[in-house]
């Protein structure tokens, strides 16, 4: 009796998850009789010999200026720098991250055309997950919307944070020229929570690992800014510094159910160089001392009173006990 090419090889490979299955078949590397076949609905015999062999399509390498993080037959997860825009604007069309993953995926057999789940500001860098169906798209889109995707960031801001640990919760606005802004207290605005850890307190700065509750544009930088800490490099909201001549905030950590069997899966990505030697003395640099980013979870933590965030205006601060996940 026939079967299908997925069944038979769910059968030679069981230890392999459906996904690595079919990112096999897209990638062209499985054959039956020797010919290369992609479609998992294949009708097979017992007679028919499938194996499973190296890629045998040369790709067409991903743009220097993105890191490929992780890649299968439903998204790709890649590293974007500072400087580059998710997607296009009027003023800027081909230096974008969609851009650079189209041809990247144009170029793929069977070709492929990528679709924006999320997105990253110009200035921050960090993780970002693309999808490569409407179906995948739909399923992350949704996990984004219910709060459960998992979103770390670190950032270096000026002044020392008080509080090892904090969340805060304010209502902001975006206004008709797009800045974003905490709301007054006769605005309504959108709810924005950030949860915030210390990581490493410096002689004018402090390096804090984040997550997002919510969603919002820009709500990280504009939280911060508000609780008299902004992120250093940050001149649109307030920062008198930028030393590294960017802003020092990285998405660090993704997390989500795979659309393809719904496995929890994780990507981190290291903090960049520069955001460890921000913020010290000249003779600290100089000697080359460590940060806690450089020595490790295990370092102890300079913790320096216990004070909340300082915060002016409306909105409220309130403390906790630790960073949670949203």
């Amino acid at each position: 009796m026939d079967e299908t090419l997925a069944g038979r090889l769910k059968q030679l490979f069981p230890q392999a998850s459906g996904v690595s299955r079919k990112d096999w078949l897209a990638r062209g590397r499985v054959t039956v009789n020797g010919n290369v076949v992609r479609d998992g609905r294949t009708a097979v015999s017992s007679k028919d010999r499938v194996a499973l062999g190296d890629e045998t399509v040369t790709r067409v390498p991903l743009s220097r200026q993105l890191r490929l993080v992780h890649e299968d037959a439903y998204l790709l997860v890649i590293e974007k720098p500072a400087d580059v825009l998710t997607i296009a604007t009027e003023s800027e069309r081909q230096r974008t991250v969609y851009r650079m993953v189209w041809d990247y995926l144009a170029a793929a057999r069977p070709p492929t055309r990528p679709l924006i789940v999320h997105r990253l500001d110009l200035q921050t860098s960090g993780l970002l997950v693309l999808a490569k169906s409407t179906e995948a798209k739909r399923n992350l889109q949704a996990q984004f919307a219910g709060r459960s995707v998992i979103r770390g960031y670190h950032a270096v801001v000026e002044g020392i944070v008080k509080a090892d640990t904090g969340v805060l919760e304010d209502k902001i606005v975006q206004t008709s020229a797009l800045r974003v802004r905490r709301a007054g207290n006769d605005e309504s605005g959108r709810t924005a929570i950030t949860r915030y850890r210390v990581r490493d307190r410096r002689a004018t700065a402090t390096a804090l690992d984040i997550t997002i509750g919510t969603g919002r544009r820009h709500q990280i930088r504009v939280q911060l800014a508000a609780a008299g800490h902004p992120i250093v490099g940050d001149a649109a909201y307030g920062a008198a510094t930028d030393p590294i001549k960017r802003v020092c905030l990285h998405a660090t950590t993704l997390g989500f159910l795979h659309p393809g069997d719904g496995a929890p899966v994780r990507f981190e990505s290291p903090v960049p160089r520069g955001f460890a030697r921000v913020g010290r003395r000249v003779d600290d640099t100089a000697r080359n001392v460590p940060s806690s980013d450089e020595r490790g979870p295990d370092a102890s933590r300079n913790r320096v009173g216990s004070a909340p965030m300082r915060r002016g205006g409306s909105g409220t601060a309130r403390r906790s006990d630790g960073t949670g996940k949203s």
